[in-house]
């Protein structure tokens, strides 16, 4: 017996191979892959897009996890977003390639600082000095960082001495001689004030032997004060009282304080019950008013007529012609 055909490959004759001839390309080579990451890095760093950046670098380090550059960055993206904690851990790594060991602990003691943890920065910073230098890049980052610790611990004038230096040794038309100078005035100012400002202002206070001859200070009389006391003597403009203006927002439209009558009292009240009605006055109402009953006159009733009854009687009987 021949075997059955299927119909659906005869109507679909690609049906059943559907999915199983994908194209494979060939991924990119490292490098390539390396160029792209890092174009992408640059412009996440410049436009400060520091999570994207932070996710970019570890997408360097899953392909080449030696990258020094890429954990360079990593370390320098953790100080922008202030991850101090992460920082250290990153410096601490055994597997953090170093060019030195100055540079790592240069970068302990930076973050040490931005932790404000001074006295652990200047520790590190002594032990760096202890060392050597070994570049004057590296030298001139250790002073800036020793005056800047001195500065915020108050230690001014070793903090001017670093300053000093440092402009003797800067050139004038630098960015970094601009801000020298600017933090040398600032050391100097709190020197003149310790050492000759704050003598000066105390001496120029008031000696406690001068504080207990002051009398005391009066205070300012007003208005309610002079009206409880009594009548004052004092002949001059009397003191109008302000009269208390009225708030704009709770007058009707239409109404002028002052000027229009007001409302009646009585509006509430049904117009039956009211004591005073306006419109047309009911005469029923007003003889009810009265109290005097029907019939009732203050007239004496008039005098009864006396005369001859027969003509009375004639006058009567005649009739009209």
């Amino acid at each position: 017996m021949p075997p059955k055909h299927s119909t659906s490959a005869a109507v679909h004759p690609g049906k059943a191979f559907r999915g199983k001839g994908k194209k494979t390309t060939d991924p990119l080579p490292l490098a390539d892959r390396l160029k792209r990451l890092y174009i992408s890095l640059v412009a996440q760093v410049d436009g400060g897009h520091w999570k994207g950046a932070e996710r970019t670098c570890e997408k360097i380090l899953r392909l080449d996890p030696n990258d020094s550059d890429a954990k360079q960055t990593k370390l320098f993206i953790h100080l922008q977003r202030e991850e101090y904690n992460k920082a250290l851990e990153l410096i601490d790594n055994k597997d953090q390639p170093q060019s030195s060991e100055n540079a790592k602990l240069f970068e302990k003691a930076y973050a040490l600082y931005r932790m404000k943890r001074e006295k652990d920065a200047l520790a590190i910073l002594d032990e760096i000095k202890g060392r050597g230098s070994e570049t004057e890049e590296e030298e001139r980052g250790v002073m800036h960082l020793e005056a800047q610790l001195n500065y915020r611990l108050g230690n001014y004038q070793l903090a001017y001495d670093v300053y000093l230096q440092l402009l003797d040794s800067s050139d004038p038309s630098s960015e970094e001689h601009h801000d020298i100078q600017t933090n040398l005035d600032a050391a100097q100012t709190y020197l003149d004030f310790i050492n000759s400002g704050y003598v000066e202002a105390m001496n120029a206070s008031v000696s406690a032997r001068d504080i207990e001859n002051i009398p005391p200070p009066t205070l300012p009389s007003t208005s309610l004060a002079t009206a409880t006391a009594g009548p004052s003597t004092h002949k001059g403009p009397a003191v109008v009282e302000e009269k208390k203006k009225v708030r704009a927002k709770r007058v009707p439209k239409g109404v002028i304080p002052g000027v229009t009558p007001p409302p009646d009292p009585e509006r509430w009240i049904k117009k039956s019950q009211r004591t005073t009605r306006p419109g047309k006055k009911s005469k029923v109402r007003d003889a009810r008013s009265t109290g005097a009953t029907q019939g009732f006159t203050t007239e004496p009733p008039p005098a009864p007529i006396v005369g001859n009854i027969g003509g009375a009687g004639a006058a009567k009987g005649r009739k009209k012609k």
